[in-house]
């Protein structure tokens, strides 16, 4: 069973928003610190935005700084991105997942120190 489930993709015409979400299933999840990450068939994996296990805390990729905000609610074991002002670049197959690297307060950014991913949301962003 995959603990981490997102919905919320689509298609949306730049300039517009969407709201992923990303629900955890068997997990603790508020000891872990939950990142988004998003790719194009081609290339790498990429972080887009991180968010301590308390909610604290945040970091983000300078692409997506000032347009994405990532959040959580422990209480529903939901990690959100609200996206705003959304580009055609944007356009990828979007990713959550759970780290339990370092304290409380780490912000891991590589992909490779997340232990838990879900299977992935398709936004695209048409011009």
């Amino acid at each position: 069973q995959v603990p981490l489930v997102e919905s919320g993709g689509g298609l949306v015409q730049a300039g517009g928003s969407l709201r992923l979400s990303c629900a955890a299933s068997g997990l603790t999840f508020s000891v872990y610190a939950m990142g988004w990450f998003r790719q194009v068939p081609g290339e790498a994996r990429e972080f887009a935005a991180v968010i301590t296990p308390g909610g604290g805390s945040t970091n983000y990729a300078d692409s997506v700084k000032g347009r994405f905000t990532i959040s959580r609610d422990n209480a529903k074991n939901t990690v959100y991105l609200q996206m705003n002002n959304l580009k055609p670049e944007d356009t990828a197959v979007y990713y959550c997942a759970a780290s339990l690297v370092g304290s409380g307060s780490a912000l891991p950014r590589r992909s490779n120190l997340y232990k838990y991913w879900g299977q992935g949301t398709q936004v695209t962003v048409s011009s």
